[in-house]
């Protein structure tokens, strides 16, 4: 007798209890159990077949017939069982773990080998003659398969390291695509064209390969940006606050609000400054229209703000002309301050003008030090734009002390020019800042030329002096007078001695 009643009340007791699993498993949700009832009624119908088998086998004629038949049917059988149990442990038990699928694969592939091995065992077939076959075998196969040997492990590495998962997006050269498939010997990758890329398991290997938008096991928004050029003559702050505003304003569906897109200067090119919008999408299927709308939002952010966006400039004569243009408009911008300077009222139409010529520009940004202080000085600065808070010397991590706060137009850094004293305090810009220097050199001509003004000088430098004593110290106007004079008198001296003037009265 082929069959024996044995294996058939065998074949049973695993059908059984692959039901009596698929039972259990039932108030876990259908998708963690999915092919569980299936396998089952696969493994009850192999059972059945093997007890007709087991009835008729006499009618065959044939006892190889019938143990092929036997050995066909407990295969199915076996595998139903096996798969019902898997499902069982790796969906439904450990799903939680998210194991990856290869995992399963493998398993399943290793138990039907020990079934297939206890099975020949079984039979009486030499275990040891067929394993000597069969790595004979094995050699030959994976020394003629060797590149499908190793996309097949690097398939297997690539899904138990779970480096990369379905649905991740990821960047292999120049090439970024969502991930669709994730198979024994490739992976495939949808593209933003509609072209899926097949790529060899081993090249992922050898390669690097980007995961975008997620961090270990967290999907974050995917950081973009765009970049843009404007004309170097408008300040970078401006421009950068100017985008930055438009951009928080705007309603862009596919761009994350909080943090807002935020404009940041990136280099000095040829035509003009380059500017990087930097934005967080949060659908990268939607990469290509979400970094559409921001250029459009940058665009009329810039043409409302009258800031072009710079044609290449290759014509130096044209920038020559552009140059000699502005540098009579600063000329022109710098006789203007001047008039506006208590400090040089006392000087001539002329003299301002010669001294308009000695005024070098100087552009400042936000929290940028004017000057420090204690810092050796020999020169006057005079802000033409803009606003700076004079202030204290500070610790590391402690506010610095601010003393006041100067609006152009205004000046300060006198004592520096008249004295050659170090700076009493530190100046430091607030917003877009503009500042016109006046060293020693450059006012020496005039004050030789005239050593009279040293007195007029003076007496509007112990006048500011006192005042900005009486504001540190908070004296009274009454205190305030009375050094007035003295300290005038002291000024002239100082002043012939740091220009060296002739002579040592103050109405020489």
């Amino acid at each position: 007798m082929i069959v024996q009643p044995e294996t058939v009340q065998d074949a049973m007791t695993f059908a059984a209890a692959a039901i009596v699993i698929m039972l259990i498993s039932l108030p876990f949700p259908a998708e963690r159990r999915r092919g569980m009832l299936a396998m089952a009624i696969v493994a009850v119908v192999g059972v059945g077949m093997l007890y007709l088998h087991a009835e008729y086998q006499g009618a065959m004629g044939s006892d190889a017939l019938t143990a092929v038949g036997r050995e066909v049917l407990l295969a199915i059988i076996a595998f139903a069982v096996i798969r019902v149990f898997m499902i069982f442990v790796l969906q439904t038990m450990l799903a939680r773990l998210e194991l990856p699928r290869i995992l399963g694969e493998c398993l399943l592939g290793l138990a039907l080998i020990g079934y297939a091995l206890f099975r020949l065992s079984a039979v009486g077939v030499n275990l040891a003659g067929v394993v000597t076959t069969s790595a004979v075998l094995s050699a030959a196969l994976a020394f003629s398969a060797q590149e499908t040997l190793g996309n097949l492990w690097a398939g297997i590495s690539l899904q138990l390291e779970n480096t990369v998962r379905l649905g991740d997006w990821i960047r292999i050269d120049s090439t970024v695509g969502q991930v669709v498939s994730i198979r024994w010997r490739s992976m495939a990758i949808a593209t933003y064209t509609n072209e899926t890329i097949v790529v060899p398991n081993s090249l992922l290997m050898k390669n690097k390969v980007e995961v975008i938008a997620r961090r270990a096991d967290e999907r974050i928004p995917w950081r973009r940006s765009v970049t843009f050029e404007v004309d170097y003559d408008l300040p970078p702050a401006r421009v950068c606050a100017v985008v930055s505003e438009a951009l928080k304003r705007a309603e862009i569906p596919n761009a994350l609000r909080t943090p807002p897109p935020e404009c940041l200067c990136k280099a000095f090119m040829e035509s003009g400054a380059q500017y990087s919008v930097v934005y967080q999408v949060i659908d990268p299927r939607l990469d290509w229209n979400t970094k559409s709308e921001v250029l459009a939002h940058v665009y009329s952010a810039l043409a409302r703000a009258d800031m072009p966006i710079p044609f290449p400039r290759r014509v130096v004569e044209l920038r020559e002309d552009t140059r000699s243009d502005r540098q009579r408009r600063e000329l022109i911008d710098k006789r203007a301050i001047l008039d506006e300077i208590e400090l040089f009222t006392s000087l001539t139409s002329e003299e301002r003008d010669a001294l308009a010529r000695k005024l070098d520009a100087a552009l400042y940004a936000t929290d940028d030090i004017v000057c420090r202080q204690g810092e050796p000085a020999d020169s006057l600065f005079i802000l033409a734009r803009g606003q700076v808070h004079i202030v204290g010397e500070a610790p590391p991590g402690v506010a610095r002390p601010r003393f006041a706060t100067l609006q152009a137009p205004a000046y300060f850094g006198e004592m520096g020019l008249l004295l050659g004293a170090p700076r009493g305090a530190t100046v430091l810009a607030s917003g877009d800042v503009l500042c016109y220097c006046l060293d020693k050199r450059g006012f020496d001509a005039t004050l030789k030329a005239r050593p009279e003004l040293a007195v007029e000088l003076s007496e509007v430098l112990a006048a500011r002096q006192a005042a900005n004593q009486a504001t540190l110290q908070a004296l009274d106007s009454a205190q305030r007078g009375k050094p007035h004079a003295s300290a005038a008198a002291e000024m002239v001296r100082k002043i012939r001695d740091f220009f060296g003037l002739a002579g040592s009265g103050p109405n020489t």
